[in-house]
């Protein structure tokens, strides 16, 4: 089977495709024939040694994929051959073949395909973990997505709307913020050519936002961190911008406002069960119909480094993922 491997720390460039013998099935594990790939921004990170987790040489990338139960190990009950499954792997996913631990699967309905799935539970799931758990986002509040554009980004989109709150979309081009538009953003601020600011005094009514949604960082951060209401939670999920930014802590005190933290990877290890319901939940509002997965890009397996490339250049709207 094919596995794209990361030998060496370094660019998307460094990446290589290798044959490696089939899998087989632990004991306790499955094995998957993966369809599709979630290519995240972390991936551009972990590849370089730069995520907040570390990983020994070789590897191969890639957390979450979709695809078919090819075998299953000793000891594994509720699972068969042949089952249609998303799989959270950690590692492996870049890869034809991929193994599973049975508790981090979650079974796909017919109605959807592979690239759609593929990012439900960790993208999606970051951003139900942190509006609803983290953030507490209530029905008539204010929700500002930095980023909005991006997998992530959409994601809290769509899931702002399905607990009713009012959703300002940022992005840095008219045609990102028009996909935004079309996932249920109410307003779109373009911050590369607009005043952030001023916009969002405009549309709050000089009120400011209850909720940050923040995927990005840089200089952003900050400027919508001046823009909480009164008793607002400022959501940290990542710096795709590359600067982690400094604030000053005399913004939540005066904004009496919360900065809180975001990370998906801990809470899904730490806290499986609850991860498991808030999964549950979201295959629940894919099946009702009440949100809709967006796969905007996709790339052959072989093709992994233009796809993280393509996210490091924010070429994308929505997922980008990896077919087999």
């Amino acid at each position: 089977m094919k596995a794209v491997v990361c030998r060496v720390w370094g660019p998307p460039e460094a990446l290589v495709v290798e044959d490696r013998a089939p899998l087989v099935a632990e004991p306790g594990k499955v094995v998957v024939s993966v369809k599709a790939a979630s290519v995240k921004f972390a991936d551009t990170l972990i590849i370089q040694n730069k995520y907040q987790t570390k990983t020994d040489l070789p590897f191969v990338p890639g957390s979450e994929v979709t695809g078919i139960i090819k075998s299953v190990g000793a000891g594994v009950e509720g699972w068969k051959v042949g089952d249609r499954v998303n799989a959270q792997t950690g590692y492996g996913g870049y890869a034809e073949e991929v193994l599973a631990e049975p508790d981090r699967l979650s079974a796909i309905p017919d109605a959807m395909d592979f690239a759609s799935a593929t990012g439900l539970t960790s993208t999606y799931g970051t951003s139900y973990y942190a509006l609803v758990d983290r953030g507490q986002l209530r029905a008539g509040e204010t929700l500002l997505v930095l980023g909005a554009s991006g997998g992530v980004g959409l994601a809290a989109v769509q899931i702002g709307k399905v607990l009713g709150a009012k959703v300002i979309a940022c992005a840095s081009s008219d045609e990102k913020l028009a996909v935004c538009r079309a996932h249920g953003a109410d307003e779109t601020i373009n911050y590369d050519r607009e005043d952030m600011r001023a916009r969002v005094k405009a549309i709050t009514g000089g009120n400011g936002v209850d909720v940050v949604y923040d995927p990005v960082g840089g200089a952003y951060s900050e400027l919508a961190l001046r823009d909480m209401a009164w008793g607002g939670r400022f959501l940290v999920i990542g710096f795709a911008a590359g600067d982690i930014p400094k604030i000053p802590l005399n913004l939540p005190l005066i904004k009496g406002c919360s900065i809180v933290g975001v990370w998906i990877g801990a809470f899904a290890k730490r806290e499986r069960a609850k991860h498991r319901a808030n999964a549950d939940a979201l295959w629940k509002w894919f099946a009702e119909g009440t949100i809709k997965p967006y796969a905007s890009t996709m790339f052959p397996l072989e093709q992994a480094s233009d796809a993280l490339n393509a996210l490091i250049a924010r070429k994308v709207a929505g997922k980008v993922v990896l077919t087999t």
